[in-house]
Parts: structure tokens; sequence; C-alpha cells
């Protein structure tokens, strides 16, 4: 495992390399995996990582479904809520459902409507690997739309490599390397051989040079 000293280091390098902007960058890091044979589903990653500071933006959330789970969406502050005949209704529209997968981050939706949601919005919200989180009565949703505020999405598919947004360059170092930090004992919990089919890890912002962090 990457010692947070070292992370810290890189973030700093990044950041003192990038030109010089007059607005906020994002800070990223790519992560090139090895030996690893991504034909087969069993080792491709999709995991939801808490970052312990949020990467810097504010996670668009939908919620789905009817009765308790609209008013904790509200509370909650979630951006989109949408009831049965909406999302039927949205399934005869491709183009605002495109729309829809594309601009929210995050679904949640009843247990009961899921089929529902199979249905209709299952061939937009699935190939973008969104398709809702399932939430069984009586679950209060509220502390999981505030967990997912502050959570990325970290998914391979068939590919060696990935890069996400683990910050921007008004965070303190100290943030940004806690949050790198938490992606990358998740990624390699994940993997069977741990930091050995890491090939490379690399932060930058936005405009800047990459920076190897192992």
């Amino acid at each position: 495992m990457v010692e947070k000293s070292v992370i810290i280091d890189a973030i700093q390098k990044a950041k003192e390399s990038a030109p010089e902007r007059k607005f906020t960058e994002s800070v990223d890091i790519t992560i090139n995996l090895k030996n690893i044979d991504m034909s087969q589903p069993k080792n491709r990653i999709d995991e939801t990582i808490l970052l312990p500071h949020g990467n810097g933006s504010r996670a668009k959330i939908s919620v789905l479904g009817s009765g308790d789970i609209v008013t904790q969406a509200r509370d909650a502050g979630a951006e989109l809520i949408m009831g049965p005949d909406e999302i039927e209704r949205l399934g005869g529209e491709p183009r605002e459902a495109r729309k829809v997968a594309s601009d929210y981050r995050f679904f949640l939706a009843e247990t009961k409507v899921m089929a529902l949601v199979g249905r209709w919005l299952g061939p937009r919200l699935g190939p973008r690997g969104k398709m809702p989180q399932p939430v069984p009565d009586g679950v209060d949703i509220r502390p999981i739309v505030e967990r997912l505020r502050n959570s990325v999405r970290v998914r391979t598919k068939d590919k060696m490599a990935f890069s996400l947004k683990v910050g921007t360059t008004a965070m303190s170092d100290e943030q940004i390397g806690e949050n790198i930090d938490a992606v990358l004992k998740r990624v390699l919990d994940k993997l069977e051989s741990g930091e050995f089919q890491v090939r490379s890890v690399y932060v930058k912002t936005t405009m800047g040079p990459a920076v190897k962090v192992m």
C-alpha cells in the first residue's frame, strides 16, 4: 500500500507543475491495472466508494418510488423524485431518459418499483452502470443519500485503466490525499493479488501534467 506521505507529495507536485488558471481545477487519479483478464466479469471492479471529503462536486441523486420514500427524499434534498407514472412516461421519451441517466450520478428506488424501473428505464440506466440501489420498506434513505453525496463510482467494465475525480485544487493536499487513500484501499481490496495487479497510479489537475503516485 502507498504511504500517505507519498500520495501527498505527488499531489503537491501535481499542483505545483500545473499552469496557473483563473478557475478551480479538478484533481483526478488514473489507475492502470495489469495481469487481469477483464473479459471475465468476476475480475471487473464495480464499486461505490465513499470519499472522506467528497470530490468537490455535489452528486445529483434521483429517488424513484411513492409514499414515505418521497417524503424522505424531499427531506434529504434529492434533486429528482419520480413516481411510478413518471417512470413509465420517461420510458416512452428516450431522449429525456438519456438526459436523466447522464445528469444524475446515483439512483435509489423502492424495491416494489424495481421491476417497473427495469422495464422502462433499464435500457438507459443499465449500460451506464446506474441501475438504482433497491431500498426495502422501512429503510430510511436520508443517511444513504448523504453518503452518496460524497461517493464516487468505480466501474472498470473491460478496461485496464480508469480515472476518477478525487477533489479540486481548492481542497487541501491532506483532504485529497485521504480521498485517494480511500480509493486505493478499496480498489486493492477488490483485486485478487492486490497491489501486484496495479501497474501504476497517477494524479493530475485538469490542465496539468500527470505525476506518478505508484
